[in-house]
Order: C-alpha cells, then sequence, then structure tokens
C-alpha cells in the first residue's frame, strides 16, 4: 500500500533473528505493524526466529548487514533498491553495524522523499563513534530511562527531544501469576534435573553462559546459605552452550570444589522459562555489568516470584520502581545472602510485587507505534 492512505511501511534493520532481546522486539513491532494495518519489512541473516517473523505478517528480506566485514558494504545498493520499491516510510535500525549501513543508504536519496531514521537503543555500548549511530535518529527509543541517561552523558550533542523512553514489555498471557509454592511446577522440574529436588527454596538465574551474567556470584552465595543450614538449590538456565564449553567446565569445577554438585544444575535454555519462574522460590539478576533494562524482573514479578539483584542499570532501575525490597547494592555479597534469605523465608513486603505493572507488551507496542506516526508526520529537517 501506499504513502497517504494511512498506512505506513515501516522497515526495520537488524543483524540476524537468531535470539535476544533485539529480534524479539522486531517480532513483537511488527506483529503491531501488521495487526494495526500497517506493513512491516525486515532486512537481517535470518535466523532461527524467522518463523515466528513471518508468523507475524512481517515480509522479510535476506540481507547479511550485520556481518562486521568490508564486504558487507556490497548491501548497499540493494537495501536503496528495496526502500524506493516498497516506497518504505520510516526505516527503524536496532543495531549498530545495520545502523550505519542503512543511515549511508538513505543518504544516497533524495531528502525531500527519503525515509525517516529512528533507532533503538538496546544496550549500554561504550561511548565511541561506532556507537554514536544509535543516537542519531530523528526518534531514538531508550528502552530504560537508565538508557536516556547514558545517551545524554555519552553524546551530550545528543537533542533531548529526540529522545523516547519506552520499556521493554511482557505478555501477561504468557507469564501469568502462579501460586507460592508451585509444587506441581517444582516437582516437574526435579524429575527433569533430580539436583533441584527437595523441600528447600530453588533460586533461579536465568542467563546465557557468560562471567558477566554473575554464576560465580551464584555460586558463592548459595554456599553461603547451605552453611547457615539453608537446602537451597540453584538452577542456571542457558549457562549451557556448546560453545562455552570450558565455561561451563569451569562453572562445574567451581561447584564441586564447594559441595554443591548435587545441588546445581546448569542447563541449556528453556524454552518454558514461565514454568521456570513458578517452580522458583527467588529469582536471581546478578549481572556484573549493568544491563540496558532487565527483562528477568518484569518476567518473574508478573508470575509472582520475587528478585533479588544488584541495583545498577536498568536492572536496579526497575527493583527500586517495583521491587526495592530486592535491591542490593552491587557486589555487596552479605547483603546478598541476606536478603535472598528473608525472601526463601516469605518475607514479602506489601505493596513490593504488584499484581499490574506498566511494563505491558501492549504498552510497549502501542508507544512504539505512536512514535511511527509522530515521526511521519513530523517536519524535515536538513541535518536528518
Amino acid at each position: 500500500m501506499s504513502r497517504g492512505h494511512g498506512c505506513l511501511t515501516v522497515l526495520q534493520v537488524l543483524p540476524a533473528l537468531a535470539s535476544g532481546g533485539v529480534e524479539r522486539a522486531a517480532i513483537e513491532i511488527s506483529q503491531a505493524l501488521v495487526d494495526a494495518g500497517h506493513r512491516a519489512l525486515v532486512v537481517s541473516a535470518g535466523g532461527r526466529l524467522l518463523p515466528a517473523l513471518r508468523a507475524a505478517g512481517a515480509d522479510h528480506r535476506l540481507l547479511d548487514i550485520g556481518r562486521k566485514s568490508p564486504a558487507t558494504l556490497r548491501h548497499l545498493p540493494a537495501l536503496r533498491a528495496l526502500c524506493l520499491a516498497e516506497r518504505v516510510d520510516i526505516v527503524h535500525a536496532r543495531s549498530r553495524l545495520p545502523a550505519w549501513i542503512a543511515r549511508t543508504t538513505l543518504a544516497t536519496l533524495p531528502h525531500a522523499t527519503r525515509p525517516r531514521w529512528m533507532t533503538t537503543m538496546h544496550g549500554l555500548h561504550s561511548r565511541s563513534r561506532y556507537s554514536a549511530v544509535m543516537a542519531s535518529g530523528e526518534r531514538v527509543i531508550c528502552v530504560s530511562r537508565t538508557v536516556a541517561d547514558h545517551i545524554r552523558s555519552a553524546y551530550p550533542g545528543t537533542d533531548p527531544a529526540r529522545l523516547r523512553v519506552i520499556p521493554r514489555g511482557v505478555d501477561p498471557r504468557l507469564f501469568p501469576r502462579a501460586s507460592w509454592p508451585d509444587r506441581g511446577a517444582r516437582v516437574a522440574v526435579a524429575a527433569t534435573h533430580p539436583a533441584l529436588g527437595g523441600d528447600g527454596p530453588l533460586l533461579l538465574l536465568p542467563g546465557r553462559g557468560t562471567r558477566l551474567k554473575g554464576h560465580d556470584d551464584a555460586l558463592a552465595l548459595l554456599t553461603t546459605l547451605r552453611i547457615a543450614g539453608l537446602d537451597a538449590r540453584l538452577w542456571m538456565p542457558g549457562a549451557r552452550d556448546p560453545a562455552r564449553a570450558d565455561y561451563v567446565a569451569g562453572l562445574e569445577a567451581r561447584g564441586i570444589a564447594l559441595g554443591l554438585a548435587d545441588a546445581v544444575a546448569i542447563t541449556a535454555p528453556t524454552d518454558a522459562i514461565a514454568a521456570a519462574y513458578a517452580a522458583s522460590d527467588v529469582v536471581l539478576q546478578l549481572s556484573r555489568r549493568p544491563e540496558a533494562f532487565g527483562r528477568t524482573v518484569v518476567e518473574a514479578l508478573a508470575v509472582g516470584r520475587p528478585v533479588v539483584g544488584w541495583a545498577h542499570g536498568g536492572v536496579g532501575e526497575l527493583l527500586h520502581e517495583l521491587h526495592p525490597a530486592g535491591a542490593v547494592a552491587p557486589f555487596d555479597a552479605v547483603a546478598l545472602a541476606a536478603t535472598v534469605a528473608r525472601a526463601c523465608d516469605g518475607h514479602r513486603p506489601a505493596g513490593t510485587m504488584p499484581v499490574d505493572h506498566p511494563y505491558t507488551l501492549c504498552a510497549m507496542q502501542d508507544a512504539t507505534l505512536a512514535v511511527y506516526d509522530e515521526l511521519h508526520h513530523a517536519p524535515r529537517h536538513r541535518s536528518t
């Protein structure tokens, strides 16, 4: 459909459709665009989430614009031709290299008719000219106030009027509130991972297999709790990755050295993360580096489980707002153990685990579509 009839054609560009928050957001916004009667185009190198993108109604074009190689520049003509042929209204970049490719492409098109330029800053990228492209949009979506503050600090020349804070959101239907404790969920988990059985509390630390996710901190925490007489167990779904075999072996060795071999499960990612939350008593968020948002916090609270984590970055922002009892000063192991022990005792202060919260998928989708509409109707400036 062409411009001028209420229908927008939005092109999102990202490296691939493998897994992660960037890919999930592209699919969620594609779905919202299609449901609202707009057209959703996505350019990427494809991946395992491609069927989900197509099921959302998006049109995918295969261009490997996220590969860090000079050869990636060969995709400029194809991207330019796509913008012209599909009469793209807005190009929305979600990652740095695709953003550079897209921005370079748009510069070759006539200013008066070129698609509008928009970015989403999904991460707290280190300050650099390379990363600065993510703050160059005519509108820049920040996934948290933490990200907006980062942009203002790292790129002070950015016009603050271009920034729009739109937190990530979860679908309440996928994360329904569960009774606590949920014995059925716990039994199901223990049947697959026997180390997670028993009547003691289950701690859950979701996250990929990297030191930045705080697995060592979780092992140290479990050691402290068990020495204190608490029969706690620890599940780390997502930590086991064939590509990180040495890292996993190191975790296993530390677990054995600490006497935790029968109380820890280090597993691959689970497709049933909501059930994992339901089976747990406390969810941990121990990222060593500040994160841009902290979706785990919102997902777990939606299911009705307390979250305890290092209070920095987007995670700290969410904890202070939604569950302040779970906010711990970064890397204070003593405070962490005390806070988790209180949560395991069922100490759940009133008002810290809201049944309703603003971080919903629908709110995120509606706010993003509103920015598309705003930008589409905004005056053009010669600098963009």
